[in-house]
C-alpha cells in the first residue's frame, strides 16, 4: 500500500461517537477513567505545530518598538520607571562663576525649555479647537466597530447553536435506530440461543432413541 493510500485511509477515519447518545460514562464510571487516559495519551502524540487553519499570533505593536516594549513592561509586571524631571529645570553653572562651556550648556537648555513651552502652548490650543469632535469621531467609530464585532459574535453563537441542534436531532434520530437494531440483535440471538438449546435437547431425545431401539434389536 502507497503512502497517499494511507493517508487517505486515516483521512477518512470514521468516528462513531454520539455524545448527545451514548451514556456509557454514566452506565461505567470506570470507562471515563479510561477515557481520560486515551485522551491524555493522544494530546501526548499530538505535534506541537497548530492546526493550518488557526490563525498565526498577533504580535502587537510590530511597526512600534516603544509600544511594543512598554507592552512587554506591562506584561512582565514591572513598575513604571520614574519621570526624568531633570529637563524641566533651569539648573545653572555648578561652579562658581562657571566657565564659558557651563553657561553655554544652561543657555541652551533654556532655550529649549522654551520652545517646549511654546509647543505646549500651540498643543494646547490645537486640542481646544480640535480635540472635542476628533475626539467624537474617534469615539463614533470605536462604538461602529464594537457593534460590527457583536453582530458578528451573535451570528457566530447562532450558527454555533444550530450546528448542535442539528448534530444533537441527527444522534438522536440515528440512536433511536440503534435502540431498536439493539434490540432487534438482542431477541436475534435469544432466538438463536433457545434454537440452541432446543437442537441440544433434540440431540439427547436423539440419542436416547437411538440407544432404545439397539436395545430393542438386541433383544
Amino acid at each position: 500500500m502507497s503512502s497517499e493510500d494511507s493517508q487517505t485511509q486515516q483521512g477518512s477515519a470514521i468516528f462513531d461517537s454520539l455524545p448527545y447518545y451514548d451514556n456509557d460514562l454514566e452506565r461505567d464510571p470506570s470507562l471515563k477513567d479510561k477515557a481520560e487516559r486515551l485522551i491524555a495519551k493522544e494530546l501526548g502524540t499530538q505535534p506541537e505545530a497548530l492546526h493550518p487553519r488557526v490563525p498565526p499570533p498577533i504580535t502587537s505593536f510590530a511597526n512600534n518598538p516603544l509600544l511594543a516594549a512598554e507592552m512587554e513592561r506591562i506584561a512582565s509586571h514591572q513598575p513604571f520607571p520614574a519621570m526624568d524631571t531633570l529637563r524641566y529645570q533651569l539648573p545653572g553653572p555648578t561652579s562658581s562663576p562657571g566657565t564659558q562651556e557651563e553657561w553655554e550648556a544652561a543657555l541652551k537648555n533654556a532655550k529649549a525649555q522654551l520652545e517646549h513651552q511654546r509647543l505646549r502652548q500651540s498643543n494646547i490650543a490645537l486640542l481646544q479647537n480640535y480635540g472635542s469632535n476628533a475626539w467624537r469621531i474617534h469615539n463614533y467609530l470605536l462604538e461602529a466597530t464594537s457593534k460590527n464585532l457583536d453582530k458578528a459574535l451573535e451570528e457566530l453563537k447562532e450558527m454555533t447553536t444550530e450546528v448542535n441542534r442539528d448534530r444533537k436531532n441527527f444522534q438522536t434520530r440515528i440512536g433511536s435506530q440503534l435502540t431498536s437494531l439493539e434490540t432487534r440483535w438482542t431477541e436475534l440471538i435469544s432466538s438463536v440461543l433457545q434454537i440452541d438449546m432446543a437442537n441440544v435437547a433434540l440431540e439427547g431425545e436423539i440419542e436416547r432413541l437411538s440407544k432404545k431401539e439397539a436395545e430393542l434389536a438386541a433383544m
